[in-house]
Order: C-alpha cells, then sequence, then structure tokens
C-alpha cells in the first residue's frame, strides 16, 4: 500500500526529510573536502612567500599573499555555509520529532533564513535550491521568492575584501617573514588582471604585464598542486 500512496502522491513529508537530511550530511563532507584543499594551498602558498621574500621579490610576495587573504576569506564561507548546514539539520531532528508526535511538521523561520543564506553562495546554490525545494513540499518553510534567491551578497563582500587586502597583506607578510616585509608598506597590491581597455602600453609596463602573467601561472600551478 505504501508504494502504491508514494507511486500516486510522491514522497511523503518524512521521506522528503531524510532525504534532505541525507543531503545535507554528504554537502557538509563535501565542504570538509573543499576546507582541507585550501588548508593545504595556504601552506604551499605561505612557504612560497618566504622563499619569494628571501629573494627580496616583493611584487611576487604580495601577489600571493594576496591570494593567501582570498583563500582564508573562502575558507571562513565555506566554514560559515558547514555550520549553518548544521543547524538546518538540527532544526530538522527537531521536526521530525514534532511530526512522529503530532503527525504535523511546522513552518521554521530559521530554516527559511538560512536556506535563503546559503543559496546565495555559489558553492552551495544549486543544492540548497533543490533542498529548499524538499522542504517546501514537506510543509517547512515556504518557497522563496526569486528575486530573493537572486539577491546575493558576493558582490559587496568582495569589495570589503579589496577594502580590508592590504592591510591583511601587509600583516602576512610581516608574520612570514619575521618583520622583512609588509611592516612600513604604502604601495598598492598589484592588478591581477589587466584593465580591460588598454592604453598603448610603454615598454616598462609591457615587461610588468609579462611578469604578472608569469607570476599568475606559476600560483595557479601552485595552488592546484
Amino acid at each position: 500500500m505504501q508504494s502504491v500512496n508514494r507511486l500516486l502522491f510522491g514522497p511523503t513529508k518524512e521521506e522528503r526529510v531524510k532525504q534532505v537530511q541525507s543531503q545535507l550530511r554528504s554537502e557538509q563532507r563535501q565542504l570538509d573536502r573543499e576546507m582541507r584543499n585550501i588548508d593545504a594551498s595556504v601552506i604551499k602558498a605561505k612557504a612560497e612567500v618566504k622563499r619569494l621574500a628571501k629573494k627580496n621579490d616583493l611584487k611576487s610576495a604580495k601577489i600571493l599573499a594576496r591570494e593567501v587573504v582570498r583563500s582564508n576569506a573562502q575558507r571562513n564561507r565555506l566554514a560559515t555555509s558547514k555550520a549553518r548546514l548544521n543547524s538546518i539539520g538540527l532544526q530538522l531532528n527537531h521536526q521530525m520529532a514534532m511530526y512522529k508526535v503530532t503527525g504535523a511538521m511546522g513552518k521554521s523561520a530559521e530554516i527559511m533564513k538560512m536556506s535563503n543564506q546559503l543559496v546565495k553562495l555559489p558553492e552551495m546554490s544549486a543544492a540548497m535550491r533543490q533542498m529548499s525545494a524538499e522542504m517546501v513540499k514537506a510543509g517547512i518553510m515556504e518557497e522563496m521568492m526569486e528575486d530573493t534567491l537572486d539577491s546575493g551578497v558576493l558582490g559587496e563582500d568582495e569589495e570589503e575584501l579589496e577594502e580590508e587586502a592590504q592591510g591583511q597583506v601587509d600583516k602576512i607578510l610581516f608574520e612570514l617573514t619575521d618583520g622583512k616585509l609588509g611592516q612600513a608598506s604604502t604601495d598598492p597590491l598589484p592588478e591581477l588582471q589587466a584593465p580591460e581597455v588598454a592604453q598603448e602600453a610603454t615598454p616598462s609596463r609591457r615587461e610588468e604585464e609579462a611578469d604578472m602573467e608569469r607570476m599568475q601561472a606559476a600560483l595557479d600551478g601552485l595552488l592546484k598542486g
């Protein structure tokens, strides 16, 4: 009889919640793997910063130190996402306990809030949309409006990161090089990409751009390898 009902009406609310709980655990494991990869990349990048510092290559060291700052910020976002997934899981456990007693599940504003935060992150967007759809069908949360789903704050985070990057980079350089670099630097960070509308390049500018391209290629290999 249960198989017939499932065929006619789809999974039960309890089955939908269990499915979401399973996916939550899977997403948490994936975030753990990504954070471990970032940790390994940061260790390699810091060692390279020290090597560049010994060669007095300040420009290259700053480029790499900025990537360390970005990697640390990314890791923090992933750790926050994992904590939110865990909180949703705890809320779902409460919903399941209530369902066994009352036979009904109530809508959770807390789950709605955390789901809305997670769906804005590129790493979590697709999975969170899928889980949210299941929780809507289970009656745990309201369907999110499309404008809410698309109103991310990643651009604002990026701007804040750029504003704070110089001080953080100098701090990293100071710590990694025993105070030799970053202590009194006032030079702006070199750009990793050339402007979209390029002016006629002078020989020194062309040489600098070539250096940047070589450093970016070396950085990509370092962080991947």
